[in-house]
């Protein structure tokens, strides 16, 4: 459980903020790291969030027996993954997701703000026809206003996917967006790198980091 403006949201994961991790946040967000920096440690800190969101899938009891002829009584996960990169920033999750899970699905959902009223609009979405049977985890590295993670969440749900095998993996929140998402969709897991100050009035997050999927993808 987190408490973010003194109210507790039972479903959301904040990272322990190590000394690791703020040095990491730190360097995404000084203006003056060039882009390859940038890349790098992004995703060493996506690299940390999505560990963290493998965590939350269920396990059974397994037993295996070591070369040294004994038994182990482990785990083994159980259900199939599918991840979802809300394209273009949550793209950039994909390659991180794709080092830590064997025979993951890849599905795409297309979503782009519009920068005049800060709302979703949604194009298409690519989807596996299994989908309803698998753990999701929806990637997109900043939570604003919530809109496009909401209007994500509500396409999975028109797919049969139950809000309980929903995992929303970001890596800068405000507590506006955590608020739209978490008061719409209480029953999904939500995982964040660090909740920042607000937002301003064009919506834009503050202390933020500038437009992550144009400095990721180095389009200026």
């Amino acid at each position: 459980m987190a408490i973010v403006n003194g109210k507790e949201y039972p479903q959301l994961i904040i990272l322990k903020m190590t000394s690791q991790l703020r040095t990491l946040m730190t360097i995404i967000r000084d203006e003056n790291t060039k882009r390859n920096d940038f890349i790098f440690y992004a995703d060493r800190i996506n690299r940390l969030l999505i560990e963290e969101g493998l965590n939350c899938l269920p396990t059974s009891e397994k037993t295996v027996t070591t070369r040294t002829g004994e038994e182990y009584v482990g785990s083994e996960f159980v259900g199939k993954i599918c991840a979802v990169p809300i394209i273009r920033a949550g793209l950039s999750m994909e390659s991180v997701i794709r080092e830590v899970a064997k025979k993951i699905r890849i599905a795409h959902i297309l979503i782009q703000r519009d920068e005049e009223t800060a709302k979703p609009i949604f194009y298409k979405s690519w989807l596996p026809e299994d989908i309803k049977e698998r753990y999701v985890f929806i990637l997109d590295p900043m939570l604003a206003t919530g809109g496009s993670a909401n209007a994500t969440i509500a396409t999975l749900k028109e797919n049969q996917v139950d809000e309980s095998k929903i995992i929303f993996i970001n890596l800068v929140s405000v507590p506006e967006g955590i608020e739209a998402v978490l008061g719409t969709y209480p029953n999904i897991k939500m995982i964040t790198a660090e909740v920042d100050r607000g937002l301003n009035e064009n919506a834009f997050i503050l202390p933020g980091l500038g437009d992550f999927g144009d400095i990721y993808f180095g389009i200026d």
